[in-house]
């Protein structure tokens, strides 16, 4: 299982690193679940990432055509060794139908970049579908992963929204189609060390951060993130 950390700025690439970041991700958190940072501010983050780390980038709700052409344009990088990720949701997004042809445009248009498609484990307050129809429409349409997050950040988790035995079967459906598995969704240690046995990465911005998702990035709480996952959980929880 490898772990992602959010940052918001190339300042916060360095601590994220430190205390042993597999993936960096490109988001800014007062925009939302998948706030999209400038391209300015991306920019800084890929020069200050190893181009042998790989990048992922936030590129926010997708409602249509344009809204998705400005978020691709925004996003893009130059060459890098290791790939680059771009997630993409669909708050207010009800049409499975418009999801799965948001996400073939995305695929054919990325040019390098793997695209993986976002479900929400609160879709009902999100406005789309429940996470599984979401995954069909990324199947379908050929991206590279799944991540199942949360759209609200109200102090409820993933785990909150959606057992782990419900994200067990997502994850067995992703795998089986060759897409890569991923949770985030204000994610403390413990649920880390917990989903670390069905996920292949684990996003964090809370956990790693001294004040929240809109503190810093902090080495040592990232650290502590990443001791987890290397510890595992005491008891399988899908067994």
């Amino acid at each position: 299982m490898r772990l992602l950390v959010s940052v918001r700025s190339a300042e916060e690439v360095s601590a994220a690193l430190a205390g042993g970041a597999d993936i960096i991700d490109a988001k800014e958190p007062g925009r939302g679940s998948l706030g999209r940072v400038t391209p300015a501010v991306l920019a800084a983050i890929a020069a200050r990432t190893p181009a042998s780390v790989p990048l992922s980038v936030a590129l926010g709700d997708c409602a249509d055509l344009d809204s998705l052409r400005v978020a691709l344009d925004g996003a893009r990088l130059g060459e890098r060794i290791a790939q680059v990720y771009l997630k993409l949701g669909f708050a207010g997004v009800r049409s499975l139908e418009r999801i799965t042809a948001l996400l073939e445009t995305a695929v054919a248009s990325a040019n390098g970049p793997g695209i993986v498609a976002v479900g929400y484990a609160d879709y009902g307050l999100a406005g789309t579908p429940p996470a599984e129809d979401v995954l069909r429409a990324a199947i379908a349409a050929r991206a590279v992963g799944f991540l199942v997050d949360t759209s609200r950040k109200d102090g409820r988790t993933l785990l909150d929204h959606l057992p782990i035995e419900g994200l067990a079967a997502l994850s067995r459906r992703a795998r089986a189609a060759g897409l890569l598995f991923a949770v985030a969704g204000s994610l403390d240690p413990d649920a880390v060390s917990r989903l670390s046995v069905v996920a292949d990465v684990v996003g964090i911005r809370g956990a790693a951060c001294r004040g929240g998702r809109s503190g810093s990035v902090d080495a040592g709480r990232v650290a502590e993130v990443r001791s987890r996952v290397r510890a595992g959980p005491t008891l399988d929880p899908v067994g």
